[in-house]
């Protein structure tokens, strides 16, 4: 039990009316669904699921290996703990369009991204990237049109084409994706300021910017993509790269020192912990659960 308040079709209408704003839409990615739960609390916009993160997460390479039934759950447990819209990375469909968006539908996600690479499909900003047709795609973007059942539900067209066939090709690509029913596109790997631009003022559509770190693209400001025109921003991996760091660090100190007292100090408090996940209010299921204090416990 979590104790959100709004309903998946609520956060879809939430997503809808925040797309209507001028303002950009800021989206991290949570790795976790308590990472969702921060990113709710500091104020961000929507939460983002990686494609990449889930892979990595479960130790392979972002090659296409996951499956929907991992992503499909992982999914759904980040949604359900937050009042926000939740956009998830479908990679390339999962054999079935129709099947994966509904099962998305069902989970509780806003919005969804499907790309034009090859099944064996690779990260965005990797070289040597293998691309379905165009009319592949568009026929996997009409397939995922016709499947959701909620008008509010997104379909988000990634195309990586510009690092395989040229920026003004993957416009070309883009316009087809926009007829074909996606309502927001996903220019992979642009490079800078130029090229975020000129993408812009050729496509009438909803705009998301990629903003990973150690990629192709330079990382731009929100304020800067938003005057730019795009309508959401996401850090995809920023949450699990920060993450990892701090365990790798935590940990050799732990095996070189022979304790922690040392970094006590990077650790998240078991106060701080326990505020997270909302410990106090399960007393209202068994006022058994929350008959302790926290002192002594920052």
């Amino acid at each position: 039990m979590h104790f959100v308040k709004k309903k998946p079709e609520e956060k879809r209408i939430d997503l809808v009316e925040k797309l209507k704003s001028n303002k950009i839409l800021r989206v991290p990615g949570a790795y976790n669904p308590l990472t969702a739960k921060v990113i709710e609390e500091i104020g961000f916009d929507a939460v983002y699921v990686s494609g990449g993160v889930m892979s990595n997460d479960l130790g392979y390479p972002d090659i296409g290996l996951t499956t929907l039934k991992d992503v499909g759950n992982r999914s759904n447990q980040i949604a359900r703990v937050t009042n926000l819209p939740t956009i998830v990375d479908i990679d390339t469909g999962f054999k079935s369009c129709r099947k994966t968006i509904e099962t998305f539908e069902k989970n509780g996600i806003s919005a969804v991204h499907l790309e034009d690479q090859i099944e064996q499909k690779r990260c965005g900003h990797l070289d040597n990237k293998e691309l379905i047709s165009k009319e592949a795609m568009v026929n996997k973007i009409k397939e995922c049109v016709n499947s959701k059942k909620d008008k509010n539900f997104k379909i988000i067209a990634r195309s990586d084409a510009k690092s395989v066939e040229g920026l003004d090709k993957m416009i070309e690509r883009c316009k087809a994706y926009i007829d074909a029913g996606a309502e927001i596109i996903f220019p992979e790997a642009l490079k800078d300021e130029s090229e975020f631009e000129k993408v812009r003022k050729s496509l009438n559509s909803y705009l998301l910017a990629n903003m990973t770190e150690f990629g192709k693209s330079k990382l731009l400001n929100y304020k800067d993509l938003e005057n730019l025109g795009y309508n959401i921003v996401i850090y995809p991996v920023s949450t699990q790269r920060l993450a990892m760091k701090s365990v790798e660090d935590g940990l050799h100190a732990i095996f070189t020192d022979g304790h922690q007292n040392n970094i006590i100090d990077k650790m998240q408090t078991r106060k701080r912990l326990y505020e997270l996940v909302e410990y106090e209010k399960y007393n209202s299921l068994d006022e058994k659960i929350y008959n302790f204090n926290t002192e002594g416990h920052e």
